[in-house]
């Protein structure tokens, strides 16, 4: 059985594989888990802090010019030092499994996999250095892209990553003018069914509540939830 510490397992090591691929740092201070990549400095999951070791790893989020700090937390773990070094609640993710053989869904020609794109170039460059991670070997990670049919504008994408025998579903989303019309779907089917063929059993992903109508229909049940804090650093 899927639990909900497998999934902050799977997301901590998808945060970790971004970081080492593109250049950034993971690094431990006693119990935590500090990740500085794509998705900026964030503490995964710690058990237990301590107010001194969270203050360090503010400091060195601000001595690398950095405007926030994000920390992942389990419900039953004390946020008391987080609150007092300046941390506030944010939004809880909605932890969401699926048995990866009854997931609904088919490919949809209007999504691809793919290992390198040009549709961020202008406006996103550096997002577009992310799919060195899907062009890693052994390949641990899938990235998913939509386009409209006719015109072939880009309207959505998606990673998954295989972490044992489960995949976990992240950065889904669909572009605003291209809602409603089942491109999540298609890109959730691709990526999962591309991490079951390397041999995953099960999907995990967060949820956000717009999201998890899409995540229900397509066999994801919710199994718990988290809570994530932010510092929103000001100058010295």
């Amino acid at each position: 059985m899927v639990t909900v510490a497998d999934c902050q397992r799977v997301q901590t090591n998808w945060y970790r594989l971004r970081a080492e691929t593109c250049g950034g740092e993971v690094w431990t201070d006693g119990p935590l888990t500090w990740v500085d990549g794509p998705d900026g400095q964030n503490l995964m999951f710690p058990t237990e802090m301590t107010g001194t070791a969270v203050l360090r790893g503010v400091e060195r989020a601000r001595d690398r010019g950095l405007t926030i700090v994000g920390a992942w937390l389990d419900p039953g773990v004390d946020p008391t030092p987080l609150a007092e070094a300046g941390f506030t609640r944010g939004w809880s993710p909605w932890w969401m499994t699926a048995d990866l053989s009854d997931t609904v869904g088919c490919p949809d020609p209007r999504v691809e996999l793919q290992v390198e794109t040009s549709d961020y170039q202008d406006e996103d460059p550096d997002y577009r250095k992310l799919l060195a991670v899907a062009r890693r070997q052994p390949t641990r990670a899938w990235y998913a892209a939509a386009y409209t049919a006719r015109a072939r504008r880009f309207a959505g994408r998606a990673w998954s990553f295989l972490d044992g025998d489960l995949a976990g579903v992240f950065d889904m989303d669909v572009w605003e003018p291209f809602r409603r019309r089942r491109f999540g779907t298609g890109l959730l089917h691709a990526v999962c069914a591309a991490a079951r063929r390397a041999g995953a059993r099960h999907a995990v992903l967060n949820a956000t509540p717009e999201g998890k109508l899409l995540y229900s229909s397509s066999g994801f049940t919710q199994i718990g939830e988290g809570i994530t804090w932010w510092h929103h650093l000001g100058s010295r």
